[in-house]
């Protein structure tokens, strides 16, 4: 493969999905009269979301070179392009400070408040890459938080208020999300997980099983809280996005139903690119979310 379709491979670009929890706030703004949303929010809000595909590419270059041995005795990371010996070591420095360094002054360009928020989130992936992701338990809590992070920083893009109760389904959600993802590579990877990744040697199959039951409840209840709960009702006008509840049980019943009876719960950017079922899923949510928001 040539040099630049390495460069490419190494930016991750399946997992610029992730990014796409920038735009909730602007979503969720939509049916809100107090929110002074329109087309100049809404390409801000794009902008918004690409900054961070270029940020988070930073880190994921980073992160390859910091388990760049650690991969190599992967049976699938191993053929990522620095631990595949495709792009050098010192490219992949380069590349991730180029990143980073434009992800901040792009940010910088958009608004203060989001580029505080854009290099705060830098910051704890940092921390992330450097040692935090090797103890179990609150490596999933930072991998929340990052998107946590992600969802603050696109209602500051906008300048729009967030309600606490979509920060908290992000935090749940990216939870379960984190928790399949250990139990694939606890089952996947038996015999050999601590050293492909060291937190796994802190992990339990049952206790993974239990934390995937309760977050998956968690998250369920949240969100049916949310969208009945008195200032929802009272800031849309409307009961109406309960109607949403139906997609949101049927995505975690069929995402549960992909890490259990078909092991796939290993990269969940790829399965939200590949499986149709949950992408008519999401694409049902959304169409149903914002005719209602528009149509209050």
């Amino acid at each position: 493969m040539s040099t630049a379709s390495n460069i490419i491979r190494a930016l991750r670009p399946k997992q610029w999905t992730k990014n796409a929890i920038v735009l909730a706030p602007l979503i969720f703004a939509l049916g809100d009269p107090a929110q002074m949303v329109g087309k100049t929010q809404f390409w801000i809000a794009i902008a918004a979301t690409l900054i961070f595909c270029v940020v988070s590419s930073g880190i994921y270059v980073l992160n390859d070179l910091r388990d760049v041995e650690l991969d190599r005795q992967h049976p699938t990371k191993q053929f990522r392009p620095f631990a595949a010996g495709s792009l050098s070591i010192g490219t992949g420095w380069v590349l991730s400070f180029i990143l980073l360094i434009a992800g901040i002054a792009l940010a910088a360009y958009l608004s203060k408040p989001f580029a505080y928020t854009v290099a705060g989130y830098i910051v704890l992936q940092l921390l992330y890459t450097f040692g935090l992701k090797k103890i179990a338990l609150l490596d999933i809590m930072i991998i929340a938080a990052g998107f946590v992070l992600r969802t603050l920083a696109g209602a500051l893009a906008i300048a729009v208020t967030v309600s606490p109760w979509l920060l908290l389904c992000t935090m749940l959600l990216a939870l379960f999300l984190a928790l399949c993802k250990r139990r694939h590579e606890l089952v996947v990877l038996s015999g050999e997980e601590g050293q492909t990744r060291p937190s796994l040697r802190g992990y339990d199959q049952r206790l993974l099983d239990v934390l995937i039951s309760m977050i998956a409840a968690a998250t369920l209840i949240v969100y049916c809280l949310y969208t009945l709960w008195p200032d929802t009702v009272n800031k849309f006008g409307s009961q109406k996005l309960g109607f949403t509840i139906p997609f949101v049980v049927f995505g975690l019943f069929r995402y549960l139903d992909l890490v259990y009876r078909h092991e796939r719960g290993g990269r969940p950017e790829q399965i939200l690119l590949t499986d149709i079922p949950l992408l008519l899923n999401i694409a049902l949510y959304a169409a149903t979310a914002l005719t209602l928001l528009a149509t209050r």
